[in-house]
């Protein structure tokens, strides 16, 4: 049975403990001391607390072979009477008309009325008196606990475990989220910022609030401190404090703050091309991976935004950068063959301190390269887009030859495009179904908004969560009063920047136009008030400009809704719905579109390509049954 952990005694319980003997309202005195422990208002846990302190008070005492102070430290001075208040001698002379009499005569009246508590009265002149029992006890208390604190409090360290400062039930939660000391909690406050308490299960913002509270309050003793990155929203914060969050170095950090050493970055590369033949201003091998994802940018891009594709190139160049210099030693314009054998090997098996969470963002001290061994399907898109950077740089003639260019692709097992990561009519009715159910809350509806969108439409995940209602075009009637909802059509700027107008289903426009109106909108989705709106705006955000749903967001919150769609189904199907992503809905949307189903005919080919925006019909033609079949619904 594993042993419960001490917890110990801080300064804050004997402070605390310290303004309980001189009289403080217990709660004035638990919300500044102990506000960690929880709240006031629960007086069990007070009650519960104040006991524990006075055992573990009574238990040090003893331990010094101090039985009295023990039984001392037990005591509660309330048992006592407090001596009444009595007026001064001066005011008692005033009172008897006796301002005139001496000094002398004044104490043999006052002593008179007020007896031995008259003889104490440390108000009269000239009076010592003795101090009522009450005072004496809480002076003697008061004594007791100065001498403990020095001998028992003790200040906390980083490598202190969590159940040894904080309130038992808090840690054990801290705990099974894996923040079982002190520093170890600390780095996830500054790698996850603001919002770090919404991954601890039992943890929420005015208990986190607590936590931050009593860290601040130790920061000096613990050697630990927590950034102002994580005190504040994100939303409120400057693009240039999250980057000064981790500094840049030769270490295990993004493309952008990963600095090449000296000798490793490529300027006497073993494999560069004679100078004269460059056709490339990159200095060094960071510069000229700059280079190759420059040219994939779409035409008209702010300047310092990437696309996803720029985004998805990026991510392994900048895992192949940071294997060549930290895990070979070699600078990337120096590898070979071999080489590119071994990183396809360390792709397939990545060490624990390479691997990370993806909701670690690119600014946080948790970010990693990868989230673990990458699948064949991944594993192969990972080596085409490396070939395409070496084919690149080789055109350029920044290197002689292509590494990559004889390295065996894995082979593909998905098959066509889509075919093993399609849902059946019958799994998407039963997601539809449940995301009905979601719409009492403004979360549930963006949810159900978002993933509805993807499976009528098609979009790329960055094309919906880059939407906005600015983009929505009302189609004319075909005939004059014609009185058939409103067609619609959202304008979008697919790869390339090539831009396709992709028809919209009237039901989920008004569904938005009944969002914007419940927010305090214009109801009119395309009214130009609205037009800076996101089609996923955040509007339980707040704000005059709600902010737009992050591409992350809407992927982690639909990967975790499917994980909970997927319980009580069948093995099968639980399976498919576990392993379904936004991408899946895309390809849904393809096969579902053109298979047609009871009621709604099959779209034209060409219809479904524009959707998905696709170059060519033969890649849509992919999505076709190959041989006719029922609808699977009937």
């Amino acid at each position: 049975m594993k042993k419960a952990p001490t917890r110990r005694l801080h300064r804050g319980h004997f402070a605390f403990m310290r303004a309980l003997a001189q009289g403080v309202d217990e709660r004035d005195a638990w919300d500044r001391y102990l506000r960690l422990e929880g709240e006031h208002v629960d007086l069990r846990t007070v009650r519960r607390t104040i006991a524990w302190i006075r055992d573990a008070f009574a238990a040090a005492a003893r331990r010094e072979q101090k039985p009295g102070t023990a039984r001392l430290i037990l005591l509660d001075p309330e048992r006592f009477t407090a001596a009444p208040a009595l007026p001064s001698l001066a005011d008692f002379a005033l009172a008897q008309g006796m301002e005139d009499f001496s000094e002398a005569e004044q104490i043999e009246a006052y002593e008179a009325a007020f007896g031995q508590a008259g003889a104490a009265q440390p108000g009269r002149a000239g009076g010592g008196g003795r101090p009522t029992r009450r005072a004496r006890v809480i002076e003697r208390q008061l004594e007791a606990l100065r001498w403990l604190e020095d001998l028992v409090a003790k200040d906390p360290r980083a490598g202190d475990g969590v159940a040894a400062w904080l309130h038992p039930v808090l840690a054990e939660r801290l705990e099974r989220a894996g923040l079982a000391t002190l520093s170890a909690l600390v780095e996830r406050i500054n790698g996850a910022g603001a919002r770090w308490w919404v991954h601890v299960p039992g943890v929420g913002e005015r208990k986190a609030g607590r936590i931050l509270d009593w860290l601040h309050a130790n920061e000096q003793v613990l050697g630990l401190r927590v950034g102002a990155h994580a005190v504040q929203p994100r939303r409120q914060l400057r693009p240039a404090v999250l980057a000064a969050v981790v500094p840049a170095a030769t270490a295990l950090l993004p493309y952008e703050k990963f600095v090449l050493p000296a000798g490793l970055d490529g300027r006497t590369g073993a494999c560069r091309a004679p100078r004269e033949a460059c056709r490339l201003a990159a200095a060094n091998d960071h510069e000229a991976i700059g280079a190759w994802l420059a040219s994939k940018g779409e035409p008209g891009a702010a300047p310092g935004t990437l696309s996803s594709t720029q985004r998805s190139y990026r991510k392994e160049a900048e895992r192949l950068l940071l294997w060549s210099v930290l895990e070979r030693g070699k600078a990337l314009s120096s590898l070979t063959h071999e080489d590119a054998g071994a990183y396809q090997a360390f792709l397939a098996a990545p060490p624990a301190a390479w691997c990370g969470s993806r909701h670690n963002q690119r600014w946080s001290p948790m970010w990693r390269p990868l989230e673990g061994a990458l699948t064949p399907v991944t594993l192969r898109q990972a080596l085409i887009i490396l070939r395409s950077l070496f084919a690149f740089l080789q055109g350029q003639g920044y290197v002689t030859g292509n590494p990559f260019a004889a390295s065996a692709l894995p082979r593909d097992s998905q098959g066509p495009l889509g075919a093993n990561r399609t849902l059946s009519f019958a799994q998407w009715d039963h997601i539809d179904r449940l995301l009905h159910a979601r719409i009492g809350t403004e979360a549930g509806r963006r949810l159900r908004r978002g993933m509805r969108w993807l499976y009528a439409t098609g979009l790329r995940l960055n094309e919906i969560t880059g939407a906005h209602c600015g983009d929505l075009r009302r189609q004319p009637a075909s005939t004059p009063g014609d009185a058939a909802p409103a067609a619609w059509s959202l304008s979008v700027s697919g790869k390339g920047g090539v831009r396709r107008q992709v028809p919209v289903p009237h039901e989920l426009v008004d569904e938005l136009a009944d969002e914007l109106a419940r927010h305090g909108f214009d109801r009119e989705a395309d009214a130009p008030g609205n037009r800076g709106i996101a089609v996923l705006a955040r509007f339980g955000a707040g704000g005059e400009h709600p902010p737009a749903w992050s591409s992350s967001g809407l992927y982690q919150a639909m990967k975790a809704f499917l994980a909970r769609a997927a319980q009580g189904l069948d093995a099968a199907d639980a399976e498919r719905l576990r392993r379904a992503s936004t991408h899946w809905l895309r390809h849904t949307h393809g096969a579902h579109a053109l298979q047609g189903r009871e009621g709604r005919a099959p779209l034209p080919l060409q219809v479904v390509q524009n959707n998905l925006g696709h170059a060519l019909p033969s890649t849509t033609s992919m999505y076709l049954p190959k041989q006719p079949r029922p609808w699977p619904g009937a």
